[in-house]
């Protein structure tokens, strides 16, 4: 797809974070567009910070989830990836021509106002709060895409509701398959938005027949 067309996901990578992760990509690709996560590929031999500048510098859009910046024990230092892959997207956005300065981008936090403590440059942007909820991330990244696009998308309520289906076809797909419940909860992003694509084809096709 093209630069118009490219989300750039900025999230934590744990296990924690994957109940909000798969609705997130699910809905940029139910509103036809293609989530860029440094997971969609895997090379081992590429440096990790030229790929998520490619990634950042190949889309126009892009949401940063700063919901887990906050260290949870002693000792344990701030998760810096997030704020950082921000930065490179709003300088890109700022000191980029052409296509770059047209850039657009949404930050989300779990709780509102918590993140000035962390990086308080962004205190008068618009942050969208998602408290944990994967429904409300769906919510709140629709209603963002929404505004950007020049065309109407599928309610928040219908994407929830694909996505819950999706959720539900692709785990007896797998089961079907062999796949154990383990290997479902930890499907590789990149295969998981395969499927995801797989599905929404399929979907939109019966919808045509009827």
């Amino acid at each position: 797809m093209p630069f118009s067309s490219n989300v750039f996901v900025n999230c934590p990578f744990d296990d924690d974070y994957l109940p909000l992760l798969r609705p997130l990509l699910f809905t940029i690709l139910y509103l036809r567009l293609r989530p860029r996560i440094a997971l969609e590929e895997v090379d081992s031999g590429a440096p990790r910070i030229q790929k998520l500048i490619r990634l950042i510098t190949e889309s126009k859009y892009a949401v940063h989830d700063l919901s887990r910046l906050q260290a949870t024990q002693t000792g344990e230092y701030y998760r810096l990836n997030m704020p950082f892959e921000l930065g490179i997207d709003v300088g890109c956005r700022l000191f980029g021509n052409g296509r770059w300065s047209g850039k657009r981008c949404l930050v989300l936090e779990a709780e509102r106002y918590r993140y000035q403590a962390a990086i308080s440059d962004i205190s008068n942007s618009d942050i969208a709060v998602h408290k944990n909820s994967p429904q409300v991330v769906v919510t709140e990244v629709r209603n963002w895409l929404n505004g950007q696009l020049s065309r109407n998308t599928p309610s928040p309520s219908m994407v929830w509701g694909a996505f819950l289906d999706f959720m539900a076809w692709n785990f007896d797909s797998l089961k079907r398959r062999g796949f154990s419940e383990t290997d479902i909860h930890q499907l590789p992003i990149n295969e998981l938005l395969a499927y995801m694509s797989v599905w929404i084809v399929k979907q939109r096709s019966h919808s045509r027949k009827r």
